[in-house]
C-alpha cells in the first residue's frame, strides 16, 4: 500500500463515522435503535440484509475453498443462501415483521417468552449471544489477516482498528447507521468487485486465455465440479436447511432487517431483493478466486491468502485501496449488524431477568444500556478474535463452518419454526429438548466421536447431525407432548394473520403483548 491507498482507506473510515453521527439524530428510543422504528424502505432493508450476511471470511476462508476446489465454493455457500432467503421471503419475512408491528417487540427473541416460556427464551438468548461472540470473532480475525497481508501490522492491531471504528458508528446510530453504512459499503463492494473481475480478465487475456478456455488449464483440473471433497450432497442439503433458518432470522441481525420495514409485504420484497443479490453478485466476486491458481501461488498452502495476493499483484494503487476498503465493508457490515442484534437481545430479553431495576427503565435509560451493550459485545468478540487460531477454535473457516453452521440449527429451529402454524403443538418441552440435544449432538460428533473415528467425522456430518437431531426432536415431541395452549395459539394467530393491522381478535391483546420490555 502507498499513500493513495491509505488515503482511500482512511477516507472510508471517516465516512462511516460521519454516517453514524448523522444517524444519531434519527434515534430517539430503543425501537429506533434496534428496528429503525419500522420506517426503513424495503430496498434499503434488502441491501442491508444482503450486506450483513457477508464478511472478509469470503476473501480468506472461502477464497481458500475456491483456490482448492473451484466452483463448489459458490454451489455450497451463496447458492443455498440465495435459495434459503427466497423460501424465507414467503415463510418467515412477513411473520418476523409482524413481531414488531403486532407484538410490539424490539428483539427477535422477545416473543419467545410468550410463545414458549421464560426458560426457553433465556436458553436461546444466552447461547445465541455466546455463539455470536465466537462468530464475530472469526470475522475480526479474517479482516485482520487481510490487513496484515497488505500493511504488515499484527493481527491484534488489525482487530483493534476495525473493531474500534465499527463500535463508533454502530453505537451512535443504531440500526439506521448500520443500514446506511451498508448501502455505502454495497456501492464500494460493487466498484471493487468489478475492478478485480476486469483485472483478472485482462491478466488471463495476457496469458492467451479467455474466461471459458481457462477452465481447461491443468491447474484448474476438477475446479468445475460442483460438489467435491467434504462439500458433497449431504453437506449441500444440510447447508441449505441451516441457511434457511440462519439467514431468515436465526442469525438475529437478519431478522431485524425484516422487522425494520413498514409492512409484512415490504419485508417479503426486501428478502426477495437480498436473495437475487446473493444469487448473482457472488458469481462476480468468486470468478477471480476460481482463476487464482493460474495467477498466484498461495504462501500458506490453504489458499486463504490467494485473493489478497492477486489484489496486490494485479491492481494499481488507488484501486488496491478500494478493494481493501471492500474487504472492510463486508466485515464491518456483518459485525455492526450482529452487535446491534445482540444488544437488542441483552437489553430486551436478558437484562430484565437478571436485574430487577431493568424492568423499570424508561426509554432514555434503555437506549443508554443498548449502546453500552453494543460496545461490550464488540469488545468480547474482539477478544475472541485473538483466539481464533488457537487449538480450541483452529482456523477461520473451521469456526465459520463447523461452529457457526453446526450450532445454528439447534438455536434457530425453536425460534423460526415457532412462527409457523404447522408447528403449533411444539411447546417449551419440545423447544428446550431440541435445543439441548442438538448442542449435545454437536459436541459428540465434533469431539468424542471425531477423536475415535479414523480420519475424523466428515465435515458434512459435523454440521448436519446437530440440525437433524434438533429438527426431529422438535417435531416429534410436539406430537407426543402437545403444548398448544390458548395463549400460545393466540400468539401464533397474530403472527400468521393476513394484512398489516394489529391482528387483534377480541381478547388476544393481553396474551400476545409482553407486559414489560422482556416480557417478564
Amino acid at each position: 500500500m502507498n499513500g493513495l491507498d491509505w488515503a482511500v482507506l482512511i477516507g472510508y473510515f471517516g465516512v462511516m463515522v460521519a454516517i453514524g453521527v448523522w444517524s444519531h439524530k434519527r434515534v430517539d428510543d430503543v425501537s429506533d435503535f434496534f428496528t429503525a422504528g419500522g420506517k426503513m424502505p424495503w430496498w434499503l432493508s434488502g441491501i442491508s440484509h444482503h450486506m450483513s450476511g457477508y464478511s472478509a471470511v469470503m476473501f480468506t476462508g472461502y477464497a481458500g475453498i475456491a483456490y482448492t476446489y473451484g466452483v463448489t465454493s459458490f454451489v455450497t455457500w451463496s447458492f443455498p443462501i440465495a435459495l434459503g432467503i427466497a423460501i424465507g421471503s414467503k415463510l418467515f419475512a412477513p411473520r418476523i415483521n409482524r413481531l414488531r408491528s403486532r407484538l410490539h417487540v424490539a428483539s427477535p427473541l422477545e416473543y419467545l417468552k410468550n410463545r414458549y416460556d421464560l426458560k426457553t427464551q433465556q436458553a436461546l438468548a444466552w447461547s445465541g449471544m455466546l455463539l455470536k461472540i465466537v462468530d464475530v470473532g472469526a470475522k475480526w480475525a479474517a479482516i485482520a489477516t487481510l490487513l496484515s497481508v497488505f500493511t504488515g501490522i499484527s493481527l491484534n492491531q488489525g482487530i483493534l482498528i476495525t473493531g474500534t471504528i465499527t463500535a463508533v458508528y454502530c453505537t451512535i446510530g443504531g440500526l439506521w447507521a448500520d443500514a446506511l453504512t451498508e448501502l455505502g459499503q454495497f456501492v464500494i463492494q460493487l466498484l471493487a468487485g468489478i475492478a478485480m473481475f476486469v483485472a483478472v480478465l485482462a491478466e488471463l487475456d495476457d496469458k492467451g486465455l479467455g474466461p471459458v478456455s481457462a477452465w481447461d488449464e491443468p491447474a484448474l483440473k476438477g475446479h468445475g465440479e460442483p460438489l467435491v471433497g467434504d462439500y458433497g450432497v449431504v453437506f449441500l442439503l444440510a447447508f441449505l436447511f441451516i441457511k434457511l433458518f440462519e439467514y431468515n432470522g436465526g442469525m438475529l441481525n437478519q431478522a431485524q432487517r425484516y422487522m425494520a420495514t413498514a409492512t409484512p409485504q415490504e419485508a417479503a420484497r426486501s428478502a426477495r431483493l437480498s436473495a437475487a443479490l446473493w444469487l448473482i453478485w457472488p458469481l462476480v466476486l468468486f470468478f477471480p478466486m476460481w482463476m487464482s491458481p493460474l495467477l498466484v501461488k498461495s504462501q500458506n498452502g490453504s489458499g486463504s491468502d490467494s485473493y489478497a495476493l492477486m489484489t496486490e499483484q494485479l491492481l494499481p494503487h488507488g484501486l488496491l485501496g478500494l478493494v481493501i476498503v471492500g474487504f472492510f465493508s463486508h466485515t464491518m457490515a456483518m459485525c455492526s449488524s450482529d452487535a446491534n442484534a445482540i444488544a437488542a437481545v441483552f437489553t430486551r430479553d436478558c437484562a430484565p431477568v437478571i436485574w430487577r431495576r431493568a424492568r423499570t427503565w424508561n426509554q432514555g435509560q434503555g437506549l443508554r444500556v443498548a449502546r453500552i451493550a453494543t460496545v461490550v459485545f464488540l469488545g468480547l468478540s474482539m477478544a475472541a478474535a485473538t483466539q481464533v487460531n488457537s487449538p480450541t477454535f483452529k482456523d477461520i473457516i473451521t469456526v465459520v463452518i463447523k461452529w457457526v453452521a453446526g450450532l445454528m440449527g439447534p438455536m434457530a429451529i425453536p425460534m423460526m419454526l415457532g412462527l409457523l402454524r404447522p408447528f403449533r403443538r411444539s411447546g417449551p418441552t419440545a423447544a428446550l429438548t431440541s435445543w439441548s440435544m442438538g448442542l449435545l449432538a454437536f459436541w459428540l460428533v465434533n469431539y468424542p466421536i471425531n477423536w475415535n473415528v479414523e480420519g475424523g467425522v466428515p465435515l458434512q456430518y459435523q454440521v448436519s447431525v446437530p440440525l437433524a437431531v434438533s429438527l426431529v426432536l422438535y417435531i416429534l415431541i410436539g406430537f407426543l407432548k402437545p403444548e398448544d395452549t390458548p395463549e400460545r395459539l393466540a400468539i401464533i394467530d397474530r403472527i400468521n394473520g393476513d394484512g398489516d393491522g394489529d391482528g387483534t381478535g377480541g381478547g388476544q391483546e393481553t396474551a400476545a403483548r409482553p407486559t414489560s420490555p422482556s416480557g417478564v
